[in-house]
């Protein structure tokens, strides 16, 4: 995902002249969209695994040599869910931080 110049901007849906959401992702720094694609704890890691598992189907790569076709359509609607996924666990985990953040301000201010 660190070299953007090389994704085709069209399989967002528009010309990348009409699509500004495209354009602001190309002006990242590479540092900037690794960042963004790594999850910050290993909980949220860990639950991406699991929805990205149950979409494929959940037969252990030990046992079974697993080959998984699909078209290009397809792929893309599993990577779209599969980010949409991310953001929410990402926007969860912030949500839970922020909590107990307040939480502890509470306590704090109780003492």
């Amino acid at each position: 995902m660190n070299n953007l110049s090389n994704i085709n901007s069209e399989s967002f849906g528009e010309a990348s002249g009409n699509n500004l959401l495209w354009q602001y992702v190309q002006s990242m720094s590479p540092q900037t969209v690794t960042q963004l694609s790594k999850p910050s704890s290993p909980d949220v890691l860990q639950a991406m695994e699991r929805t990205i598992v149950s979409m494929l189907g959940n037969l252990p790569s030990e046992d079974f040599n697993v080959l998984i076709t699909t078209n290009r359509e397809n792929l893309g609607r599993l990577l779209a869910a599969a980010t949409m996924n991310g953001y929410f666990l990402r926007n969860v985990e912030q949500l839970m931080a922020f909590e107990k953040s307040l939480q502890a301000a509470d306590a704090h201010s109780e003492d």
